[in-house]
């Protein structure tokens, strides 16, 4: 049954894929991103954030090792210098980013399966992942 936009009802929502990372939870939709964080993932000065994936301009990411987490960030204009920056302290502004999920090496599946459905996500918004 097709839907009818005209009655002014809102839009069904689509289930999102939910992907555990190290101290944070990532809702994906086909819209946006919901990063949700747990106590120890605040203390950092990461926040809960909601991304559009419209707003997306690069799909960060690093994979994860046996001695290094990896993470994938949502970059949007917010981190637009930070992509310029490759040091350490840039490193460590990403780790502390509210788009950003950290993976351990535990993770590497999830990590693998989250960064595949965003990049996709962020294409299918009509974005460009890649930058």
């Amino acid at each position: 049954m097709a839907y009818d936009f005209s009655k002014g009802a809102p839009a069904p929502q689509s289930e999102a894929q939910v992907f555990k990372g190290y101290v944070a939870t990532v809702s994906l939709y086909a819209d946006r991103a919901e990063i949700k964080r747990k106590l120890m993932g605040k203390v950092t000065g990461a926040k809960d954030s909601v991304i559009p994936l419209g707003d997306v301009i690069k799909v960060q990411s690093k994979e994860p090792t046996r001695l290094v987490n990896g993470y994938v960030q949502l970059a949007t204009e917010q981190d637009r210098g930070q992509l310029r920056i490759a040091t350490a302290e840039a490193e460590k502004a990403i780790a502390n980013n509210s788009r950003t999920v950290l993976f351990t090496w535990n993770q590497r599946e999830t990590y693998a399966a989250y960064l595949a459905a965003v990049t996709a996500g962020v294409q299918a918004q009509g974005g460009n992942p890649f930058g």
